[in-house]
């Protein structure tokens, strides 16, 4: 007897760096989000989709949740909400070293009434005492009704394979939604300009503001099967543009060597990478701009 498949949404929400784009990564082990030391460098929901036995998980890496104060920032803000309400589950990950900050105790307030299936998952175990561990654990579950708690490192992966296995037995009966060897709902296009940004962010985290984007402008396979890839690093003012291409061009010559390495691995073939940079001011008050990253455009100042 074949058993039947199941399927289900899970939504990972927390604060800003909880380690949710690590561990959506290493849940479908595959890179499908990009990783920063920066905070808030996931703008909109991402979607990566792992398999466990006969069952499909399609994790949803939401924006970190926090105050907002910009137009940016509470497009973002809804959109980590939004994918949350649409979720079957709905997995707190929070940072165990920091604990339950101002941000997080917001998070824990608003989830105490959702309707949704909660987990707790702590992240980072790595960093802290178990007894402090425990302690954190407690006082979180004090805050809300969950499901299960799990503690986790995302970066080193210890505890995520139980994690992925008990959720999969959370998830309803039903069809799959992708096919087996889809890794994620984002065209390679898009992947491939969070990657440029990744490494953007990577070498210029103190140097430049978050606001910094990156578009594929083209996408050409060639006869021999490679790619050319041109994208356009986009940045607010003159002074920036000039930090991005460094002296004698030598930052923007790393940024694409790095880029195009995690690029060709996503795309399973050779890649052209050819990156130019352009000022563009005021692009968080551009309506388009937003539609673009898959945000709503936020009315009033």
């Amino acid at each position: 007897m074949i058993e039947a498949t199941r399927c289900g949404f899970v939504a990972l929400i927390g604060a800003p760096n909880a380690g949710k784009s690590t561990l959506l990564n290493t849940l479908v082990g595959a890179k499908v989000a990009i990783v920063s030391r920066k905070v808030q460098t996931t703008r909109s929901l991402v979607r990566g989709i792992a398999i466990e036995g006969e069952t499909q998980i399609i994790f949803v890496d939401t924006p970190g949740i926090f105050a907002p104060k910009r137009r940016l920032d509470r497009a973002m803000v809804t959109s980590a909400w939004g994918g949350a309400g649409d979720a079957d589950i709905v997995a707190l990950l929070i940072d165990a070293n920091r604990g339950i900050d101002d941000d997080t105790s917001a998070i824990l307030d608003r989830l105490r009434d959702a309707p949704r299936r909660k987990i707790l998952v702590l992240n980072k175990i790595d960093l802290i005492a178990r007894d402090k561990l425990l302690g954190l654990a407690q006082e979180a579950n004090g805050r809300g009704v969950f499901a299960e708690t799990f503690m986790i490192s995302a970066a080193t992966g210890d505890g995520v394979d139980k994690l992925r296995e008990k959720l999969a037995g959370m998830m309803r009966p039903g069809p799959w939604l992708y096919p087996e060897d889809q890794v994620s709902d984002a065209p390679l296009r898009s992947l491939a300009a969070e990657i440029t940004r990744e490494k953007v962010f990577e070498r210029l985290h103190d140097e430049l503001p978050y606001e910094a984007t990156v578009e594929t402008d083209q996408w050409k396979t060639m006869p021999d099967g490679s790619a050319r890839i041109e994208q356009t690093i986009f940045v607010a003012r003159e002074g920036q543009k000039k930090i991005v291409i460094g002296e004698g061009g030598k930052m923007i010559k790393s940024i694409g060597q790095a880029a195009r390495k995690d690029i060709a691995e996503a795309a399973e073939q050779k890649v052209h990478l050819f990156l130019f940079v352009k000022v563009r001011s005021n692009w968080a008050d551009d309506p388009e701009r937003y539609r673009e990253m898959g945000l709503e455009f936020p009315r009033g100042g």
